[in-house]
């Protein structure tokens, strides 16, 4: 009797989340502990490296500003498209929430609709926007306010705005996550205290939103920072980031030790402000968010 089962068992427990735990360690644990011991091979020619250990790799990155130039210009656009989200993307989050439209699920279906087409194709849409024969130098210019085609396509403006278009979604889906979890009572109570409107929004819905912003802020800020195809597309030689970097130094270079290095850096940096975010709020709300 003693050996007999029950709902709460931890043996059941173990039993259940083995195959999930089985499978972060086969394809997230795994891979990283490869990359991470390959940062210590020695590089000798394109394509070609030893398992003699090493620590050139690491003091190449620590020693050669080159790389570190990349790695604050990519965290400088993150921040910047991460900060635009959260002013842009709080609005209609707002309006989702307050609005007294019957079909509010509606709104938050057109929300998600840009997730149905192709993630590349959208970045593509923004070279027929901002390039000189696209559509905003077209209209500028047949208007007769510009004479020749402004340089929009090909900058770190360019993919600041592709980020945006990518990433605005995300942020709007966190913030009004987090205002549907506010009691509205709370709301009333405060008008009932003599509170305007104003007043209630900045004393109580603000301070209440602010854990979604800031899963948000994060959720942005990591995925911007981890763009690859984006700086690619819109951006030029001078605008890319830290992974086309890393793109380039496997598959141009062929230097595998170093691009390992480099992608454990990234990693490194982008988990550090993932463990400060968890430290401080948890990750329950971007969870939220992500499934809202």
């Amino acid at each position: 009797m003693k050996n007999r089962w029950t709902l709460y068992d931890p043996r059941l427990a173990w039993m259940l989340i083995a195959p999930v735990l089985l499978l972060l360690i086969f394809f997230l644990v795994l891979p990283i502990a490869v990359m991470a011991v390959y940062t210590f091979f020695t590089f000798v020619t394109a394509g070609v490296e030893t398992s003699a250990l090493t620590a050139a790799n690491w003091y190449e990155f620590l020693t050669d500003s080159y790389y570190h130039g990349f790695l604050l210009k990519t965290l400088r656009v993150g921040a910047i498209t991460a900060l635009l989200c959260g002013v842009l993307g709080y609005f209609p989050a707002y309006f989702i929430w307050a609005t007294t439209f019957k079909h509010k699920w509606l709104l938050l279906l057109l929300l998600i609709v840009p997730f149905w087409i192709s993630f590349t194709i959208r970045t593509f849409s923004w070279i027929n926007i901002l390039g000189e024969q696209g559509v905003i130098n077209v209209a500028l210019m047949k208007m007769g306010i510009i004479s020749e085609p402004l340089p929009m396509l090909y900058t770190e403006g360019a993919v600041i705005m592709g980020l945006l278009h990518f990433l605005l979604p995300y942020m709007i889906l966190n913030v009004y996550v987090s205002l549907e979890s506010i009691d509205r009572t709370l709301i009333s109570a405060a008008r009932s205290m003599g509170c305007t409107s104003a007043q209630a929004f900045r004393e109580v819905t603000l301070p209440l939103s602010l854990p979604g912003l800031a899963a948000g802020l994060l959720l942005c800020f990591v995925l911007a920072a981890g763009s690859y195809v984006t700086p690619q597309l819109l951006g030029s030689g001078r605008d890319a980031l830290f992974g086309n970097l890393i793109y380039d130094t496997i598959m141009g270079e062929m230097n595998w030790p170093m691009g390992a290095t480099l992608s454990i850096v990234l990693f490194v940096v982008l988990g550090f402000f993932a463990a400060i975010y968890t430290r401080y709020m948890g990750m329950s709300q971007i969870v939220k968010g992500l499934g809202g």
